[in-house]
């Protein structure tokens, strides 16, 4: 007896979508434990702000390129989990080699070498997520992905306290810790994860793949890079709060107020990227859901331009941040699912990600530059204005 659609729907949570969201839980523990040390590293290797900034520039950027090229070659593949496998276990051991960089140099070798190798994974792991659930459990399966990512984020500087304290403050040891739960995700997904021989794309050039994309995608992707024109990266927010409750708090604990509002952010955005997932599998229009994320980052930026430095209104505004990324994050993915032909989902998801990665960049260019130049009221007021651009355009798009 063949499932029907209603009867699948119901087996959406399986093995390959639990491997999926532990094997990211358990990545994302291990590079943001790098990351959280990586700035005291630098300084005892006697590199400044400077080199921290070069660091993470290069290997992000390289990260970016590498999703888009590896997009390309994902859909040709049969079957994707030997490279998703090696793309986890290459991250895993180049986030731990940091721990013997003696320079800023073999910092930024090891650090570049991991992103390379997640650049190449993550095409790859969402087209294979995205073949193995129904479509009408699209934004559930990628929403529990997003939830168990944000999990590994907020553990990670839990850990790292404890880990400082074991280690009497020894970075590189801290370091070396991580290859447990980066190890640990190459061998989740490879237990846990159970693929299907894709349909493979005919061999197409880079440039015809591109073009083949359907013009559905071509709008929605427009309406992703609006949006991210005006999504600065969060740490802002930490800095913008950090400043408005000093006067009142004192320096180090306005900047302890901070980190925890932060944590508030990443509660929400674990929380909200399931929820909003969830929710886009029960309404007729995935898009709607989509554009109600972008109006919550557009409630978020216009309390941010009113400039009340209240602790409430702050707890609001992270809270509002982290919502808002949960839902968009989830509805990206399970929205590209949902509008492409399976046959060309790696593409897509590289095309997306190399979308959203200009977007980061720009942005917080963008909102540091009118912040500096003009004020932090100017600087959210023109991310508000971008954020509904965005929920005009999305609502255009026609799905599938």
């Amino acid at each position: 007896m063949h499932d029907t659609p209603e009867t699948k729907s119901t087996h959406w949570l399986n093995s390959t979508t639990l491997g999926v969201g532990l094997t990211s839980l358990l990545s994302d523990w291990s590079h943001e434990i790098a990351t959280a040390i990586l700035p005291a590293l630098l300084v005892s290797l006697g590199a400044g702000p400077g080199w921290l900034g070069a660091i993470e520039g290069t290997a992000d950027g390289l990260s970016s390129i590498t999703k888009l090229i590896a997009g390309h070659f994902t859909d040709r593949l049969r079957m994707r989990k030997p490279l998703i496998v090696a793309g986890y276990a290459v991250t895993a051991a180049a986030t731990g080699a940091i721990a013997f960089a003696a320079t800023a140099i073999g910092v930024m070798l090891a650090r570049t070498t991991a992103w390379l190798a997640r650049g190449v994974r993550t095409p790859a792991k969402k087209a294979l997520l995205a073949a193995s659930v129904p479509p009408d459990a699209y934004g559930r399966a990628f929403g529990l992905e997003r939830m168990m990512d944000t999990i590994g984020a907020v553990a990670a500087p839990v850990t790292v306290l404890w880990l400082l304290r074991v280690t009497s403050h020894n970075y590189r040891e801290v370091l070396l810790w991580t290859l447990v739960p980066g190890l640990g995700a190459a061998v989740c997904f490879g237990l846990l994860v159970r693929e299907r021989p894709a349909t493979v794309q005919s061999k197409r050039t880079f440039v015809a793949s591109l073009r083949e994309l359907p013009r559905g995608f071509n709008i929605f992707l427009a309406s992703v890079a609006l949006f991210g024109l005006g999504d600065f990266s969060h740490t802002l927010l930490i800095l913008y709060a950090t400043q408005k409750l000093t006067p009142t708090m004192g320096a180090a604990i306005a900047a302890s107020a901070a980190v925890v509002l932060y944590i508030v952010h990443n509660i929400f955005y674990a929380g909200f990227a399931y929820v909003g997932g969830w929710l886009s599998d029960h309404v007729s229009q995935r898009k709607v859901v989509l554009a109600g994320g972008y109006a919550v980052a557009l409630s978020m930026a216009s309390l941010l331009a009113a400039n009340i430095p209240r602790l409430a209104i702050l707890a609001i505004i992270f809270a509002l941040a982290g919502t808002f990324n949960g839902v968009v994050e989830a509805l990206q993915d399970s929205i590209t699912a949902e509008i492409v032909p399976a046959a060309q989902h790696g593409m897509a998801y590289g095309t997306l990600a190399a979308v959203n990665a200009v977007g980061d960049f720009a942005s917080s260019m963008v909102v540091g530059v009118l912040w500096t130049a003009v004020s932090p009221s100017a600087a959210f007021a023109t991310a508000g204005v971008l954020f509904a651009g965005a929920i005009a355009l999305v609502l255009r798009l026609r799905e599938r």
